[in-house]
């Protein structure tokens, strides 16, 4: 087999290569898996929301104003973002002994970022809170005015979130760097928890200040899970302002401030996606919103398994220079992330109604939501692929300390994002608003993958080699598949549990056809990744 298998430029250190890949296909094995329960969970939490709201004005108004809080909870506080970005480029170059308790120069360092980021988010959170009226007619001009103060109301409640967001990144990137990659991703798990189970015991609320409360109270657990391992770390909170003639603050800003614009107008461009679907009809933005977190599944998975282990490996690299092992990292990690990418595209185009009618299509969800949901999640499907490759070239960035430059590439796309939804919402509805962030990723990967050279050389061949193998038989599978859903529509009625077991079916097929062209054309990753899951069964068995 091992002849079979296509080589992936390997640098010439192939012992400590191999040794680092097991670490690292080790550790996103540990996150996949942890990100996978968080993810089924958020599904979840996502089905008890869908019950109890449906797709409606209430709901609208939740996920308008749930986009101001998640600006700190998610985008910058969470695993990837700024905060996290941040604190992992510049604590791995001061925290050489992961074995070692912190000392003191680093314990001084986090608690001024950490004192600082605490007070900026405070105040954004009492203007939030006293300016949220304003914020929801800019945000929804074209709402009705009960629309807006429903939604207003929510914004209130949920203002305090912002405070906790940067804090927790912080938090999380401390973790990475000493390799506690479970918390960060269990954490989560806990904002979905707490919206689950309080919803769940009120049951009837038709404001959707229940939902606002519950939001709320979970990012406050999240926040305080951290704090018993940081301190079992050797970090003591100790708060201080020492932010002036401090070179190592300023390393952190200068990182932080360029991924944090570069985050912000990325949330940019869904506060034009919320301009236009104010303008369709009643309950678009929450399907926007459903199709959105669908999508996120299958490719929060990949991405944060993959990257958060890998993150650290590209800083580290860029500080010794050793770019030969940055491009065989980023040649495997994406290979792999692409491999497995395509049939999950292909899946979605094929299953994503039926899928939707089996998780959400119940109480207060009704047809038109699902089809709402599933013509939005088909057109956002496609940026798959290209949402892999420029997260993964946006590391390498940060890895050089540069977040500049994904900064200017993502600001100028906004008024390409204006005008694609322009002319694509006139034509799709609901659908162009997710096509043209499909385009949008596309436009963002190819500039940052040209832009990389002014770095160092990344050598592309060997990533569209794999890429155009991986695409034509993805296509073939594709119309195997396609296939079988006819034969199966043709032949059996559509239930809850024949819909169930129509997905697992199709599923399987697309995998095993998938997997064997793949092995046929002698892509590498489907042997790589066949011999990890044969080795995990052999060690179950044992």
């Amino acid at each position: 087999m091992s002849e079979a298998v296509e080589k992936i430029n390997e640098p010439e250190s192939t012992g400590e290569n191999n040794t680092k890949t097991q670490s690292l296909l080790k550790a996103a094995w540990i996150i996949a898996f942890v990100t996978v329960i968080s993810k089924l969970i958020g599904f979840l939490r996502d089905v008890v929301i869908a019950n109890f709201y449906g797709a409606g004005m209430v709901s609208d108004a939740y996920f308008y104003a749930y986009q101001i809080p998640a600006i700190s909870i998610i985008l910058l506080g969470g695993v990837g973002g700024p905060f996290h970005s941040a604190v992992v480029s510049v604590f791995s170059k001061m925290i050489p002994n992961l074995n070692q308790k912190a000392s003191p120069e680093v314990n001084k360092l986090f608690n001024t970022f950490l004192t600082s980021s605490f007070l900026v988010f405070l105040i954004l959170g009492v203007l939030v809170f006293v300016f949220s009226d304003v914020i929801m007619k800019i945000i929804i001009s074209n709402g009705s005015p009960e629309l807006i103060h429903l939604a207003s109301m929510h914004l209130k409640i949920m203002a305090p979130v912002l405070t906790v967001g940067g804090v927790v990144g912080i938090y999380y990137g401390i973790l990475i760097v000493y390799k506690e990659f479970l918390i960060p991703n269990i954490s989560p798990i806990l904002m979905s928890v707490a919206i689950i189970g309080i919803i769940s015991l009120v049951k009837h609320d038709n404001s959707g200040v229940v939902l606002a409360v519950a939001t709320t109270i979970g990012a406050l657990c999240q926040f305080v899970y951290q704090l018993p391992k940081l301190k079992s770390l050797g970090f003591k909170f100790r708060p201080n302002l020492n932010v002036f003639n401090n070179p190592q603050y300023k390393n952190i800003l200068e990182l932080l401030f360029p991924a944090i614009l570069s985050s912000t107008v990325g949330q940019v461009y869904i506060y034009v996606d919320m301009f236009f679907a104010s303008q369709l009809q009643e309950g678009a933005w929450s399907a926007i919103g459903y199709a959105n977190r669908l999508f996120q599944f299958p490719v929060g998975v990949l991405v944060t398994a993959f990257l958060v282990p890998l993150f650290p490996i590209f800083s580290k690299l860029v500080g010794e220079k050793d770019y030969d092992n940055i491009r065989y990292y980023f040649n495997k990690g994406v290979g792999l992330l692409n491999f497995v990418a395509f049939p999950i595209l292909v899946l979605i185009i094929l299953l994503s109604t039926n899928a939707i009618q089996l998780i959400f299509q119940r109480g207060e969800f009704n047809e038109v939501a699902t089809m709402m949901v599933s013509e939005a999640l088909c057109y956002l499907s496609i940026s798959i692929i290209f949402y892999v490759f420029r997260d993964s070239i946006t590391r390498v960035f940060y890895a050089f300390n540069d977040s500049k430059t994904p900064f200017m590439v993502a600001l100028s796309s906004i008024v390409i994002k204006f005008i694609l939804n322009f002319f694509f919402v006139k034509q799709l509805g609901i659908g162009g608003i997710t096509l043209s962030t499909s385009f949008v990723t596309l436009i963002n990967g190819f500039w940052l993958g040209l832009l990389i050279k002014k770095k160092m050389s990344m050598d592309y061949g060997i990533y569209f080699k794999n890429l155009i193998k991986m695409a034509l038989i993805s296509v073939v599978t594709y119309y195997v598949c396609l296939g079988a859903y006819k034969i199966w529509d043709a032949h059996i009625a559509a239930t809850q549990l024949t819909l169930a077991v129509k997905i697992v079916v199709i599923t399987l097929i697309c995998g095993v056809v998938y997997s064997a062209f793949a092995a046929v054309i002698k892509i590498p990753y489907v042997f790589e990744l066949y011999g990890r899951i044969k080795g995990k069964l052999i060690k179950f068995k044992k």
